[in-house]
């Protein structure tokens, strides 16, 4: 992987801090997905009054893509304005090992370039999946 690819993926992220929805928590959350075949998919947080419909960017991100067709993911970046990378929630965890092959690399970010690597299967080590049917 070139790493100026890597850092393209992470500015993404970033970026998509600025047009999270977030009237509420003001706890702004961006995303970049990226497929198999280099195709980039940005998500951000939407959040609603009726706070049970809010939607975080990593699922935004993954709706995006499987919408249009995509259904093969090579790795994931998440960022916020967090000290420490920031962590996904277990709905996003959850969709994450529906999509993703369970080593499927995942970067975190935090602010000032802080970041944290991990696997889908580091994140939920004990997943739902369909042997579970």
């Amino acid at each position: 992987m070139k790493q100026e690819t890597k850092q393209e993926w992470k500015d993404s992220a970033i970026a998509a801090l600025d047009k999270a929805y977030v009237p509420y928590s003001h706890f702004p959350v961006g995303a970049c997905l990226v497929t198999k075949s280099g195709k980039t998919y940005q998500g951000i947080n939407i959040e609603n009054a009726s706070f049970g419909l809010t939607n975080c960017a990593e699922r935004t991100a993954f709706f995006k893509a499987v919408s249009e067709g995509e259904s093969e993911f090579a790795h994931l970046v998440v960022a916020g304005h967090t000290p420490e990378p920031i962590s996904p929630c277990g709905a996003c965890r959850q969709v994450m090992a529906e999509f993703c092959s369970p080593e499927m690399p995942v970067t975190l970010l935090g602010d000032n370039g802080v970041e944290k690597q991990m696997t889908v299967r580091e994140l939920l080590p004990y997943a739902f999946t369909e042997e579970d049917l």
